[in-house]
């Protein structure tokens, strides 16, 4: 028989930049919230009586075995320790694989707990930005460490905020709005997100800033990679942790508060993309593994997307909600909640751990009254991995003991990998593209991706000329023929507007 798993705790923790005692590291912020996801439940021996203990690998500290030490910490002798690999997918995919053991019986309850801390808090440390990945050993294993291929990596898309403005202009491209009605309605999106993050008591920013105030360039909102400015990217120096324990049902009312609603995990689903790379990627409008992910969710919840109060998108960069938005069929008139945090740009973007706060998030919503159910997404470097997750205060009666088995075993989604030529020499048609500034505001350089006559993909920077990136930046320029050269003493492709 199936059982069925509740949220039973859940905890969120801060630490300010300004600090009255020492601070603490992410393992601590991890101890703490998992501390405050016992006391909700009222019990001191919750945490001692853990069958199984997740963590979410950290990104800005690096731990030999983050899980076992994490259960010392906190006094536990789990039978089951795992720390997840790369990519904000993480907490949301620990989740599932928690709710099949625990459905399965394998375990009956398990603590999933993550933290970054990344303020700078000594005059001589070096700057966060240019080692994002601070926590991740040189010979670290896993290949989740790449997110984009040789080829894009030397022609200059290497991190998320290189790789998502993508993504954005190719939506411009498809809206047939000129660049300021464009970025208007996405900043009015934005702006809505800030709200909520104005209000949420474990938001790093409380600032609500105006569609005008995000889209609009200036000393403290530069330019970052183009239409982004600094408004429109993930907050990452942040010090934020967060932890939820699942339970089964049986052990779950031993612990559960009579004045709350009881939180079930009702289904998750799980999802990659065949086309891996942005370089390749037929359309770069869509994402089909977050489509899967959400119809396997939906499916083993017995629930329709219509039927749900709210959602709280992964919101990395506003178009990864505007493509979640168009895969799962979320229309803008749609009253519903996009976001119950504020999103990775306001709330806080803690390295791979931000959809953990959704969750806690929503349990706590939905445990207060505030919401009947609700779903959480998640996604890992450019749209490739996705995961999915609903939460609600009735049970199901849906089927997800082997959710998790199923999702490793048959997780691609979508067509195979487009075509691609490494050197060009000729005429290509532009498909999306992107200017990266400079910290002084200016222009540094314009990569764009595109398809040759003979329709391979390919990847090139323009010529850095004042004029080419006035004309990138001003009217959308998808579709457009180019000239292309490979440089042999840039081992790049060489892009010129036609």
């Amino acid at each position: 028989m199936e059982r069925k798993v509740v949220v039973a705790g859940w905890g969120q923790i801060i630490q300010p930049k300004k600090l009255k005692t020492a601070a603490q590291d992410p393992l601590g912020l991890m101890s703490l919230a998992a501390g405050r996801s016992a006391e909700m439940m009222a019990s001191s021996s919750v945490l001692a009586n853990l069958d199984g203990i997740m963590v979410v690998k950290t990104l800005s500290r690096h731990y030999r075995s983050c899980a076992k030490q994490l259960a010392l910490s906190l006094g536990a002798t789990p039978k089951f320790t795992h720390v997840s690999g790369i990519g904000g997918n993480s907490p949301q995919t620990l989740i599932n694989m928690a709710a099949g053991k625990i459905a399965r019986n394998e375990l009956d309850s398990v603590l999933i707990a993550g933290a970054e801390a990344y303020v700078q808090r000594g005059t001589d440390s070096k700057r966060v930005e240019s080692a994002l990945f601070r926590g991740i050993p040189k010979d670290y294993p896993g290949d989740d460490l790449i997110g984009s291929t040789p080829l894009e990596k030397t022609h200059g898309v290497k991190h998320p905020m290189q790789g998502f403005p993508l993504f954005e202009t190719a939506l411009w491209a498809a809206s047939g709005l000129d660049l300021q009605s464009y970025l208007i309605k996405t900043g009015k999106m934005w702006s809505k997100f800030s709200r909520t993050a104005s209000t949420h008591p474990f938001a790093w920013t409380k600032t609500t800033r105006t569609p005008e105030e995000i889209i609009t360039p200036g000393p403290a909102n530069r330019p970052i990679a183009f239409p982004y400015t600094k408004y429109m990217n993930s907050f990452v120096t942040v010090d934020q942790g967060a932890a939820v324990i699942l339970m089964s049902e049986e052990t779950a009312k031993k612990y559960l508060q009579k004045e709350r609603q009881t939180v079930y995990f009702l289904g998750g689903g799980y999802a990659e993309d065949r086309q891996r790379f942005m370089i390749e990627k037929s359309d770069f409008t869509l994402s089909p593994p977050l489509k899967a992910a959400v119809e396997k969710a939906l499916a083993r919840s017995c629930m329709v997307q219509e039927n749900l109060d709210c959602f709280d998108l992964y919101s990395c960069f506003p178009c990864a909600v505007s493509i979640a938005k168009k895969m799962i069929g979320i229309f803008d008139d749609d009253p519903r909640p996009l976001t119950l945090t504020g999103g990775l740009g306001f709330f806080g973007g803690p390295g791979n751990n931000y959809s953990l706060h959704s969750v806690a998030t929503l349990a706590e919503k939905i445990s207060t009254g505030k919401k009947s159910n609700g779903l959480v997404t998640a996604l890992g470097w450019f749209m490739h991995k996705h995961a999915a997750g609903i939460y609600s205060s009735f049970p199901s009666k849906g089927k997800f003991k082997n959710h998790d088995i199923e999702d490793q075993k048959n997780c691609l989604a979508g067509q195979a990998p487009v075509k691609i030529k490494n050197q060009v020499t000729g005429s290509g048609t532009i498909e999306t593209y992107t200017v990266m500034y400079s910290i002084n505001h200016e222009p540094s350089y314009a990569v764009l991706y595109g398809k040759t006559r003979d329709n391979f993909r390919f990847v090139a920077r323009t010529k850095n000329h004042p004029d080419i990136f006035k004309q990138l930046t001003s009217k959308n320029m998808v579709g457009q023929e180019v000239s292309v050269k490979f440089d042999n003493s840039k081992n790049m492709n060489i892009a010129d507007l036609v």
